[in-house]
């Protein structure tokens, strides 16, 4: 009797595919070595299924896989066998967490997507209760950003777009999972907001930046054209008190309301490098709790790089009338600046010349300011969004599965221009400027992840080929589908004069690409984060009040299985390092492989941010990792050398030089101080939210 459906956990019953059961088999043989042909294996597990046939016509999902352990222990695959049962084994322990969780999904996500999810992304109803499933979320953005779509259209394209979410193959940024389809509508992640130097524009930008932050929205300010501390105020004869006493203002208002009553506010403050202020400003967050709502970042200019090298001065002027105001000397500021982010993390840094070189519409101003991560340069009112490509979902037989990659780009642009015409702009400056522009951001997540599947250690220079091979593929068949856009839909208002204008380029979009921090997208994904490298190998994560989890890479679970020296102990010194370095019985070509962000030396950082820059529209935000004893000349030389490889920007943390992380390496005192009764607190730590990158927890929104 020939089998036709199979009864699922829920009850309900799907057609029973036997491709299924083969793919399970070659995953397990894979696990272990073992020698087997999975489609012969499938083939008697579906004889032994059918010889059961009449007492169960319908057998269920454990049915089944009882019959594949069975099969594989017969045939005398005693390891695969196992490794099988353990995968049973942690998927139960998944599904039973889950239920803990409240979370229904059918979509087989981790216990911290589900987590995540429920905290943050699904819908709840007047009562707080969740109000939808991982794959009703899906549907209900995929529906609302087809909406954008005509006719007939709208309903193929929606089951594109669900589908293309549902693979995980691409998340956009968290404002249109949250938003889309809801009374809210704000899909955007990023907007910049003018100060201008009065009261009545200061208190404006204020009050649009309370409005973002309500929908969802991360802000960035210059407070460059603010007049410096000590400025003649002219109506009344006092005294300017600078840009810092009103950043203070926007911090505070930031904290008291929390973006979309889902998550604080965000945002960038950047001051240009010939500000009179600017030393104030780099200084501005040397003690703990100032400015927690703001990642700082200088405007460093060309001008102050050649005046570094020569060892010269830069004037400072005061951006009322544009007069001298003092100088510096060049090194004395670039000292106190690699100093305090040394120190804390803050500030960063935004190459000012670099951004406006390729500042896409130059007829309509310069650009000064960023969004909070500093990955989008954007015209003051301009806003942005964003999504990320699943570069570990496209590795296929150990290599880039390239058309693949390129069919999920073309559906990605097209999605992700969808949702500036559905979107609900909380400000109509924002809207306009949005709509006349049609900037866009189409980044990656997985890299790790794929490097790791390809069997290229992240600080190779093979490492830095591939990122770069995959960052071309990615910006020439995005623009090729902004350009299909253009045709079918005319290209971006202000087209005229555009720097695509004169290239003779017609685009939809007058940027595309951007790489992004992916933060908790990633961890929907169950991926690794953006371009960052692996922040540890094995660890404990903190998922729910009372419930921490074990976690281990699964590239390197499988390798230690199939080569034969994974154990339970060793995979505890893991977690209690973190790193593979000085953890022994680990072949050193392991070792080497799975290097983690505090293993690699910071210029590999730079090197790879530089690598996915030169084919990024809008810029890279990247965090350049240092371990807790590097000195303040290797900060220099990141700074110097992120100038020279033509980066945007950059963002340094040293690790341990903020009071609380997201992150402690196993051993660090500093966990039994936040935790007393943190149970594992040997091990290595991550929090619920933490995919990598900025272990300071403000880099990532």
């Amino acid at each position: 009797m020939s089998l036709e459906r199979v009864s699922k956990r829920d009850g309900s019953s799907v057609a029973f595919d036997p491709g299924k059961i083969a793919r399970a088999i070659e995953r397990a043989l894979a696990a272990t070595g073992e020698a087997g042909d999975a489609e012969r294996l499938a083939r008697e597990v579906v004889a032994r299924l059918e010889q059961r046939a009449a007492a169960s016509p319908t057998p269920g999902v454990e049915e089944v896989q009882d019959r594949v352990e069975e099969t594989l222990a017969a045939r005398g695959l005693l390891a695969t066998a196992r490794a099988y049962i353990q995968y049973r084994q942690r998927r139960a322990a998944i599904r039973h967490t889950k239920q803990l969780l409240g979370v229904r999904d059918a979509l087989k996500l981790t216990v911290n997507a589900a987590a995540v999810l429920k905290k943050r992304y699904l819908l709840r109803n007047e009562r707080g209760e969740l109000a939808e499933t991982p794959e009703e979320l899906f549907r209900r953005v995929a529906r609302a950003v087809a909406a954008a779509e005509r006719g007939a259209e709208r309903e193929r394209y929606e089951e594109l777009f669900y589908g293309l979410l549902a693979r995980l193959d691409f998340l956009p940024n968290s404002p249109t999972l949250m938003n889309a389809g809801t009374a809210v509508g704000q899909l955007s992640a990023c907007f910049v907001l003018p100060v201008e130097d009065s009261i009545p524009g200061i208190f404006d930008a204020l009050k649009s930046m309370a409005l973002v932050h309500k929908s969802g929205g991360g802000t960035g300010f210059s407070f460059s054209r603010l007049r410096p501390r000590g400025d003649l105020v002219a109506p009344t004869g006092g005294l300017a008190s600078g840009p810092l006493s009103f950043m203070s203002i926007f911090d505070v208002t930031t904290g008291v309301i929390r973006q979309g009553g889902r998550r604080r506010g965000a945002n960038m403050a950047i001051l240009r490098c010939d500000h009179p202020d600017v030393l104030e400003f780099i200084r501005a967050k040397e003690r703990d709790g100032q400015l927690s709502n703001f990642n700082l970042s200088v405007g460093v200019t060309d001008e102050l790089m050649a005046a570094l090298e020569r060892d010269g001065t830069i004037a400072l002027r005061n951006p009322r009338d544009g007069k001298p105001r003092g100088e510096l000397r060049a090194r004395e500021l670039f000292r106190q600046l690699v100093d305090q982010a040394w120190r804390s993390g803050d500030p960063g840094v935004v190459f000012l010349d670099a951004i406006n070189r390729a500042n896409p519409t130059p007829a309509l101003g310069a650009i000064e300011a960023t969004n909070p991560c500093g990955e989008q340069p954007l015209l003051p009112w301009e806003s942005c969004n964003l999504g990320s490509l699943n570069l570990a979902q496209m590795i296929r037989g150990g290599a880039l599965d390239e058309d693949r990659l390129r069919a999920t780009v073309r559906l990605a642009v097209r999605f992700l221009d969808d949702v500036i015409d559905v979107n609900r702009y909380p400000l109509e400056e924002a809207r306009r400027i949005t709509e006349g522009n049609r900037k866009i951001g189409l980044g990656v997540m997985g890299l790790a992840d794929a490097l790791l599947a390809l069997g290229l250690p992240y600080d190779s220079e093979e490492a830095l080929r591939f990122a770069e091979r995959t960052a071309a593929l990615i910006q020439e068949e995005a623009h090729r589908a902004s350009a299909a856009l253009a045709e079918e839909r005319g290209p971006f208002p202000n087209f005229g004069g555009s720097l695509w204008e004169r290239r003779g380029e017609r685009l939809r979009n007058a940027t595309v690409t951007t790489i992004a921090p992916t933060g908790t997208i990633s961890i929907i994904a169950g991926c690794s984060s953006s371009i960052e490298p692996l922040f540890a190998v094995c660890f404990v994560r903190n998922v729910i009040e009372g419930t921490r989890l074990f976690e281990t890479n699964p590239v390197f679970e499988a390798i230690g299985r199939r080569r034969g020296f994974l154990s339970d102990e060793l995979l505890a010194e893991v977690a209690r390092r973190g790193s593979l370095a000085a953890v022994a019985g680990i072949p050193d070509d392991v070792r080497r492989l799975f290097v983690t962000a505090l293993d690699i030396a910071p210029e590999w950082h730079v090197r790879m941010q530089a690598a996915f820059q030169r084919h990024c529209d809008n810029a890279v935000s990247k965090t350049i990792n240092f371990p807790p004893e590097a000195t303040p000349e290797e900060v220099a030389r990141a700074f110097r050398l992120a100038h020279a490889e033509g980066c945007k920007g950059i963002t340094v943390y040293r690790y341990g030089s903020k009071r609380e992380q997201v992150l402690y390496l196993g051993g660090d005192p500093a966990l039994s101080a936040l935790d007393p009764n943190l149970e594992g607190r040997e091990y290595t730590t991550a929090d619920a939210e933490y995919a990598g990158g900025c272990l300071s927890g403000q880099c990532a929104i």
